[in-house]
């Protein structure tokens, strides 16, 4: 079993926060959230002991053909039940220590809180989402 303090460590490394907002009007859902991890394939037993701690997600294989990676898998929680009532009370009391993974998780917490407002601001979380991940702007990146 795995000590809340290695999860913490290892959403700090290897973890995220994510947010899409889906403009295709066929889509119900705008606003899509995940939790997600990802390790070398050899580590996929560390993931499996993360699903089973917080019983939710899935994990999936991802390939990466680019010289310097190697085979590995997602561990992602995209369930909009399991986000609110496992992720985010897990990581309200086991906080990130990394302060950029901190932000994101509070900013992430922040628009998921709006997702359940009664009308759905997609104005006020486009202007959150843009403050995430903000270590990729210094590169002049952004996440999608």
């Amino acid at each position: 079993m795995l000590s809340k303090d290695y999860i913490v460590g290892l959403v700090d490394g290897e973890g995220s926060f994510y947010v899409h907002l889906n403009k295709d009007i066929r889509r119900r859902n705008k606003v899509e959230l995940k939790f997600s991890l990802k390790l070398r394939h050899q580590d996929k037993h560390i993931l499996e002991d993360l699903k089973d701690f917080f019983r939710c997600g899935n994990i999936h294989i991802q390939r990466d053909n680019r010289k310097n990676h190697s085979l590995c898998y997602r561990f992602e929680v995209n369930n909009k039940s399991d986000i609110i009532n496992k992720i985010i009370p897990f990581f309200e009391i086991n906080q990130p220590k990394i302060q950029s993974r901190k932000r994101d998780f509070e900013l992430f917490k922040e628009i998921v809180l709006l997702t359940q407002a009664s009308s759905l601001n997609l104005n006020k979380i486009q202007i959150l989402k843009q403050q995430m991940h903000w270590g990729l702007a210094q590169y002049g990146k952004t996440v999608r």
